[in-house]
Order: C-alpha cells, then sequence, then structure tokens
C-alpha cells in the first residue's frame, strides 16, 4: 500500500526538489516519546515523525544533516 503525503507548496527560496517519498526505505529511532524516522533519498535526508507518517516531510541535504546530527550529539536541543 502506497504511503501519502500531504503536497505543500514550496516556500520562498527553497532550492530542494520535490521528492517522491512513497517507496523511501524509512528507518525508526528509538521507540521513545517524539519518535521519528529518516530516509535517505536521491541524495536528501528526509525526517518524518513516525506517528504521523502523512504529515509533511522535513528534507535535509547532506551538510544541513551533519550540522543538526553535531548540534544534536552536542546537547543543543536539549531541554535546560
Amino acid at each position: 500500500m502506497a504511503e501519502s503525503t500531504t503536497q505543500q507548496p514550496p516556500l520562498a527560496g527553497w532550492d530542494k526538489p520535490e521528492l517522491d517519498l512513497s517507496n523511501a526505505d524509512w528507518q525508526s529511532s528509538s521507540r521513545g516519546r517524539g519518535d521519528v524516522q529518516i530516509a535517505f533519498v536521491e541524495g536528501f535526508i528526509a525526517m518524518r515523525n513516525s506517528g504521523r507518517p502523512g504529515s509533511p516531510s522535513l528534507i535535509f541535504t547532506p551538510d544541513e544533516w551533519g550540522a543538526f546530527v553535531l548540534g544534536a550529539r552536542e546537547g543543543e536541543f536539549d531541554l535546560t
């Protein structure tokens, strides 16, 4: 069964292509609160909320993904 994704109009200055995520190989994070899934598609990294897989996905370039992962490892997004 194909997954549906909500089509959103492109944002001003958006430099990423419209990716077909219907056959993406989604990988899950830990099974905790706020579980997300990622998929590597056409040289980009897509991230979605596993609890709402039909909602829009965030799309990262490899450099953006690297900065995000580094920031997460360094606690940049931790609640204080």
